[in-house]
């Protein structure tokens, strides 16, 4: 197999990473996570008119037919610079909804001025009680004319501050936690009857408690089959997965990097600290384990288009290797940097926090050894 990038993915590759070096330096990405809006807007559209956000649409829909390599590129590169824009819940997970399961109508509506930059969508997938499993669904819909009525609370809905539009998991039938009767529609952000509480998570996104009250849909807005919307988002979240892997990569690479750095200037009786043997030793295993990381995730995003088993069980193999580099990595440039690792001021904990929230979303690495073994 031809692991080599084509021209144009090598041309991907330096836009997104001459954007990072020259437009999202370390003292931006503070400003930005500073601000009332946690992201820059004309960022956003930047990424439109350079092309990123229509990356993974087909040529029918207004994209650029990209595979999820381009994708992986893209995440691996925003990594490196920790750019907390939404194209995680935008464009892979509420674009990849819509790619797969939205009508024409919807797809005409909202994925243009979404690959433009002028539209941001948010999911709510998860609830209070229902951990990392997809099928554990309290919200309610509720037939009502020629519509449905939706009435329940989504959980943790990351860049639901700033969405225009959320696409949210509700039951039409079933009872709690039965893979059928779950239903995915599309809402209004400002629709009467929903409300959001806003906060910062540590890793410096935004996130969103939705709560929905009564909120009045039409059957025109319902994402993909009715009662079969679980499949569906099983499929978007593995996508996710594999674009969150690919982030952890570029992120780990950068510690790599940095600490590897700090171990030759930083000087300790009498010489620098990257000759000692034991240090030397360590920066052996961090990279060993970024290799780790990064042939898992290119595996699981060449994995996207297997069948539904051997896509899962690739997507969770690369999720607990991810997890264990992260923890690994993360760790040892904190302790290596001495006190300065621990600082605000210095880049390693922000990345370091970064790879702590990727570890633990979509399912940590437990339950991904779990699902792997099942």
């Amino acid at each position: 197999m031809d692991f080599n990038y084509s021209d144009e993915q090598k041309l991907l590759i330096d836009s997104v990473e001459r954007f990072v070096k020259d437009d999202y330096d370390f003292d931006t990405r503070r400003a930005i996570v500073k601000s009332e809006a946690g992201f820059r807007r004309d960022l956003w559209q930047q990424f439109g008119e350079l092309g990123w956000l229509a990356v993974p649409f087909s040529e029918e829909d207004g994209g650029l037919g990209g595979t999820p390599v381009e994708t992986m590129i893209i995440m691996e590169s925003f990594g490196k610079g920790l750019v907390v824009e939404p194209y995680l819940s935008t464009v892979v997970m509420a674009g990849g909804l819509l790619k797969l399961g939205g009508t024409a109508a919807q797809k005409e509506a909202i994925l243009p001025d979404l690959m433009a930059g002028g539209l941001i969508v948010a999911v709510g997938y998860a609830e209070p009680s229902s951990r990392f499993n997809l099928a554990d669904v309290s919200t309610t819909a509720s037939a009502s004319g020629d519509g449905y009525v939706l009435k329940g609370h989504k959980s943790v809905v990351l860049h639901g501050p700033m969405a225009d539009k959320l696409i949210v998991s509700a039951r039409t039938s079933g009872d709690r936690r039965d893979a059928d009767g779950i239903t995915l529609f599309l809402v209004d952000a400002g629709a009467a009857g929903v409300s959001r509480q806003d906060y910062p998570t540590v890793d410096g996104l935004r996130a969103s408690e939705v709560i929905l009250e009564n909120v009045q849909v039409s059957a025109a807005d319902i994402v993909g089959p009715l009662g079969g919307g679980l499949a569906l988002l099983d499929q978007v979240v593995d996508e996710a997965i594999a674009a969150i892997c690919a982030e952890a990569v570029g992120a780990m690479e950068v510690l790599h990097k940095a600490t590897l750095e700090y171990c030759r200037t930083r000087v300790q009786f009498g010489q620098p600290i990257g000759r000692f043997q034991v240090i030397q030793h360590r920066l052996v295993d961090m990279y060993m384990a970024y290799e780790q990381a990064k042939s898992m995730a290119i595996m699981a995003n060449l994995k996207l288009d297997a069948e539904p088993a051997e896509r899962r069980r690739a997507v969770s193999a690369a999720k607990v290797q991810i997890g264990k580099s992260a923890r690994f990595v993360g760790q040892q440039a904190v302790q290596l940097h001495g006190g300065m690792g621990m600082t605000d001021e210095l880049n390693v904990g922000h990345y370091f926090k970064r790879l702590t929230m990727i570890e633990t979303l979509f399912g940590n690495t437990d339950f991904h050894l779990k699902r792997y073994a099942a």
